[in-house]
């Protein structure tokens, strides 16, 4: 590098990197040494997620295209700065974009896994989902059993959790605190801010080396307990059968309270992200125990629900039609047409059921909950989950509000496209015009 500061030195490092950012068959739309002298902060910022995007986030996705079936990672990225600039250059994207998107829902689909062993923690995207900071928390207490208390994160407020996601990952897993609460806990959070941070914390778990004796025998303690947690949970259901629905949920609540502390002690050996080809024989029989007793625990939990004392099964019912609705993968941009009428649909029927909102809300704050001989009849956890999820889930989503506007944009999409049509037919008499025509396009 020119050790200097003057702009030929200048342009001279800046030429440097490009180039080798070419080499790296990164394709730089739009971006020009001029504009990074001057400092534009579109280009500079666009710059600089195409280094984070290319060197950090889809590398590390790499490791785990294999095991998600994702699109070959040897296509070459095309990059463009952002916001303005990259939408004149569209065009050009289209492979950037197909392994984009792959990287990104690798990513995804780890994080995904990280909070599944937590229960009912739904991670769908890189932006709102993260805003309670439980997910954050569901990752660090995979990484390392011990160091967070879900339980009572679930009570406390998105900044509080937050903060102590942060916190924890910066003094016990090392990883520098890139967010703050105020960045995260808004309506609409910075996606690439939170996909590079939650990058941080898959490189943490590539850095966790074991022997492969060592894996092998956590791996068989791990096979064994999962066997005596279904044995265990098959007495309960037969011990239980002729119980009130009180009693029932009682027993399940106390299973749950005990299989949810001793799988902290198998946490690292059941997250360990490896390929179909690379599992050896007692960790393919492992996964297929975990997905199993999760399997059973789930049909348990629905039959419970089934059983809650009217009208609580209604709202019950409701509750889980509507958290579906909200995490459903979206339909894909690409083609507006098709995505304004799924769009459209969607908003109908989740307005439908936003009607029985007020309604359902103040008969839970009604309810008696205790029968003719004054003992209870639902567990008092299980109304505190109802009304925690009626709130936090979704009266403060805003769901309505996010599809509204994809269906804005779709409808924008499509006029743009109408528009263009109608002009196409002009003549355009010289070369550079037809290409000026092209590159809007």
């Amino acid at each position: 590098r020119e050790k200097g500061f003057n702009t030929f030195q200048c342009r001279s490092n800046i030429e440097n990197a490009l180039t080798f950012l070419k080499r790296r068959s990164l394709k730089l739309i739009n971006i020009h040494v001029a504009d990074i002298i001057e400092g534009k902060p579109s280009i500079v910022l666009g710059l600089i997620w195409t280094i984070i995007f290319h060197f950090q986030i889809e590398e590390l996705a790499r490791t785990l295209a294999c095991t998600y079936n994702q699109p070959s990672l040897d296509c070459s990225s095309a990059v463009d700065s952002f916001p303005k600039a990259s939408r004149s250059a569209k065009k050009s994207a289209k492979i950037k974009e197909r392994w984009k998107i792959s990287a990104t829902k690798a990513l995804l689909l780890w994080a995904k896994e990280q909070c599944s062993l937590h229960g009912s923690i739904n991670v769908t995207d890189f932006k709102s989902s993260w805003r309670s900071g439980l997910p954050f928390l569901a990752i660090i207490q995979t990484l390392r059993p011990g160091l967070v208390d879900l339980e009572k994160a679930k009570a406390r407020s998105n900044k509080e959790n937050l903060k102590e996601a942060f916190r924890i990952a910066e003094l016990e897993l090392s990883i520098p605190r890139l967010l703050e609460p105020e960045d995260v806990d808004i309506t609409n959070p910075d996606e690439k801010s939170i996909m590079t941070y939650v990058t941080q914390f898959l490189q943490y778990s590539r850095n966790l080396h074991e022997s492969e004796e060592d894996m092998q025998e956590k791996v068989r303690e791990a096979v064994s307990w999962l066997a005596a947690q279904e044995k265990k949970l098959a007495k309960l259901v037969i011990d239980t059968e002729n119980e009130t629905y009180y009693h029932k949920s009682k027993e399940m609540m106390s299973f749950m309270q005990a299989f949810n502390q001793e799988k902290n002690a198998f946490l690292p050996v059941l997250s360990s992200k490896r390929s179909e080809a690379e599992l050896s024989e007692g960790q393919q029989q492992m996964r297929e125990e975990w997905d199993k007793l999760i399997s059973q625990i789930n049909e348990w939990k629905v039959k419970l629900d089934q059983m809650l004392p009217s009208p609580l099964d209604s709202i019950e019912a409701w509750l889980q039609e509507v958290e579906h609705l909200q995490a459903e993968d979206l339909p894909d941009l690409q083609d507006p047409f098709k995505a304004m009428f799924v769009f459209r649909e969607i908003i109908v029927i989740f307005k439908g059921l936003m009607e029985c909102f007020d309604s359902h809300l103040d008969t839970l704050q009604s309810f008696k909950n205790e029968d003719e001989k004054n003992m209870p009849l639902v567990l008092p956890e299980k109304l505190e989950e109802m009304k925690r999820r009626l709130f936090s889930n979704i009266r403060f989503t805003n769901s309505s509000t996010f599809l509204e506007y994809h269906y804005g944009l779709c409808s924008a999409i499509a006029n743009e496209v109408m528009l263009k049509l109608n002009i196409g037919d002009m003549k355009y008499g010289t070369k550079e015009s037809v290409e000026s025509l092209l590159e809007n396009w």
